[in-house]
């Protein structure tokens, strides 16, 4: 009985240790708020095909598999620099207007990679888009580079629907 004691314990042990190695998720949300409704900004950015219909970095969205408001639809997104991100919808909600997605692979110094964006009614006329996910830092990024990448993509599509609905 003491060996299956110390063999527990050992087990235990060691899951505790693993655990506190894994890394912790990051997260980041940002929000905008626009003088429109909310139908009106949620028919801009709720096209999972068309991500650069509104976000200045994306040169070209293509939807490689499925429908781009059909959970399982993949995209890649070509950036202004040549890059590319692959990406798949995990979820779409338009009565609720919100989308899921996650990235697959891509240049971003992230790994597992889920995002959600919503629009939100904030009163007569008015609207509230919300962008959020976490992520862990893709070697050799650090904490604070990937998370300064992801509020810079952020920033940029959330400043440029300022723009767009003035």
């Amino acid at each position: 009985m003491t060996k299956m004691k110390s063999v527990l314990f050992t087990t235990l042990l060691a899951g505790f240790a693993s655990a506190a190695l894994a890394a912790e998720p990051l997260f980041v949300v940002k929000s905008v708020e626009l003088n429109q409704p909310v139908e009106v900004v949620w028919e801009k950015v709720s096209n999972f095909g068309d991500l650069g219909a509104w976000h200045p970095a994306v040169a070209k969205t293509e939807i490689v598999s499925g429908q781009a408001s059909k959970a399982g639809a993949k995209r890649v997104l070509t950036l202004q620099d040549g890059g590319k991100i692959n990406e798949t919808l995990t979820a779409y909600n338009p009565k609720g207007k919100t989308y899921a997605y996650k990235i697959t692979d891509g240049v971003l110094p992230v790994s597992e990679y889920a995002s959600t964006l919503s629009v939100h009614s904030n009163g007569a006329g008015k609207s509230v888009v919300v962008w959020e996910s976490h992520f862990l830092p893709k070697a050799p990024a650090d904490e604070k580079t990937a998370s300064d990448t992801i509020k810079g993509v952020y920033d940029g599509g959330l400043n440029q629907l300022k723009k767009i609905f003035p």
